[in-house]
């Protein structure tokens, strides 16, 4: 359960955002609920978050195995169950998913998602990223694609920390 009360979406100064993310995202979401309790910062992260996920050009697997193994090191469920089924329909097998914990055993990632899963780990884990690192990913992504992609890693550890300090289930009553 949250640990304060989602947002009413009635609230005139929220309801001009609300038909916004309806419109653009067909529901509100349990963390968009939550967000409007400052609409300023809603509209902000809906921005910042669209651009991420529709305006970007890095590729939706590549950016769906990114979200989905930040969730699985931070320990956000809610992240995890709302771009599995996203990821999936961005071309990353169920295998994958399955695999994504233990991602350096496995046979099932190409060089390119090996190095962006390498960067996203440290990134997270690690905040600094080692020239090694660094190295492998620069040499499978142009300047504009490593923009994104750190844009990406850095969007989706400020929404999996947001979530879990705040203790946002999709299991929530709304």
């Amino acid at each position: 359960m949250a640990r304060i009360p989602y947002a009413d979406l009635n609230n005139p100064e929220a309801k001009p955002l609300v038909e916004r993310i309806v419109a653009e995202r067909g529901g509100v979401l349990h963390l968009y609920q939550m967000l409007l309790h400052s609409p300023p910062v809603a509209s902000g992260w809906l921005n910042y978050l669209t651009a991420i996920r529709q305006q970007s050009t890095l590729s939706g697997a590549l950016r769906e195995l990114v979200i989905m193994r930040i969730a699985i090191l931070n320990g956000a469920p809610y992240e995890a169950e709302q771009h599995a089924p996203i990821a999936l329909k961005e071309g990353v097998t169920q295998a994958q998913l399955n695999d994504l914990a233990s991602w350096q055993e496995s046979v099932l990632f190409d060089a390119t998602q090996r190095a962006v899963l390498a960067y996203t780990d440290a990134m997270t884990r690690d905040i600094h990223v080692s020239p090694e690192i660094f190295s492998g990913v620069k040499a499978v992504l142009s300047d504009r694609l490593l923009v994104e992609l750190t844009a990406t890693v850095g969007a989706y550890n400020m929404v999996s920390r947001f979530l879990e300090a705040l203790q946002i289930h999709s299991h929530d009553p709304r």
